[in-house]
């Protein structure tokens, strides 16, 4: 899943494909790339972001949406909004990748429901100006149990809206009200949210989690040293290791979709983590190419 950033305040890119052609020939490379979705958001969700009105949403996303889905490229419109879900999908999106997994409008879960498109449920708290306040998870099994009974209230929660499990995804929501060390314990316990039933999508491209690893510091701290992280541009090196050993079978459970800024460095990636794991014979990757429900 490349992402494709049309906004002015994203962590990574923010202000570089605020331009809707510009952010349409990005979105073209990354296809090049080797992309097998799009991600289009038009709401940065990093720490601190304030969200943008629903109109300025709509204005940055759908002419996006619409020239990629007449490519015939699978779209993905990266939303909380039930209005910017109904317009993108009629816009020609596949699926909904929510953040919020349907807790900050309710009313995009009927529009999944109504529609039949693939929808991405992200573990969640709050909203980005308050979701590192709530990074709390001192009950027994700590951050990997806490998500995975979230998430289940929310599966719950996306079958009483008559959404059917065919169209369910999950993602652990790296970043997203947790600290490093709760992104690195739910990626090496993938298994216990895949035990959900439900393919999983992550997240980590760029992350303040792996600039926290890399800071410029001890090394033996793991930045936890106090030093600052990682530049953002600078941490792509890293991002790529991580899909090399999710792909070898990190965290004991296979991954539905990587959400990546750089395509074609984490293709490589998995190109080289197939290689080591085959026999000679074709054999698939425990990262999966290709679609979910009517993506």
């Amino acid at each position: 899943m490349g992402v494709v950033n049309v906004t002015p305040d994203s962590f990574s890119d923010g202000g570089r494909f605020l331009d809707p052609s510009v952010a349409i020939a990005h979105a073209r490379q990354l296809l090049a790339a080797g992309a097998d979705i799009l991600d289009v958001g038009g709401e940065s969700t990093r720490p601190g972001a304030t969200r943008p009105l629903l109109a300025d949403e709509l204005d940055r996303v759908l002419p996006v949406i619409e020239a990629l889905a007449d490519d015939g490229a699978t779209v993905s419109v990266d939303t909380m909004r039930a209005e910017v879900a109904e317009q993108a999908v009629a816009a020609g999106a596949r699926i909904v990748n929510d953040v919020s997994g349907g807790l900050a409008d309710p009313a995009i879960l009927d529009v999944v429901a109504r529609t039949g498109v693939t929808y991405v449920a992200m573990h969640w708290r709050a909203h980005s100006d308050r979701m590192q306040q709530l990074t709390s998870y001192d009950e027994q099994g700590g951050v990997v149990a806490a998500v995975r009974s979230e998430l289940a209230d929310r599966v719950a929660a996306i079958r009483a809206a008559g959404v059917a499990d065919e169209q369910l995804v999950l993602d652990p929501g790296l970043g997203f009200a947790k600290l490093p060390h709760h992104n690195w314990e739910l990626l090496r316990r993938l298994d216990v949210l895949a035990d959900l039933g439900f393919p999983l999508l992550v997240g980590a491209s760029r992350k303040t989690f792996l600039g926290r690893l890399l800071a410029e510091g001890d090394p033996a701290a793991g930045g936890g040293d106090g030093s600052p992280p990682r530049p953002v541009d600078q941490r792509e090196a890293a991002g790529v290791a991580l899909s090399a050993l999710l792909a070898a079978g990190l965290g004991g459970a296979p991954v539905w979709c990587l959400r990546v800024h750089d395509v074609r460095a984490h293709r490589d990636a998995l190109a080289v983590a197939a290689q080591w794991g085959s026999d000679g014979a074709d054999r698939a990757v425990p990262v999966e190419h290709g679609s979910r429900g009517d993506a």
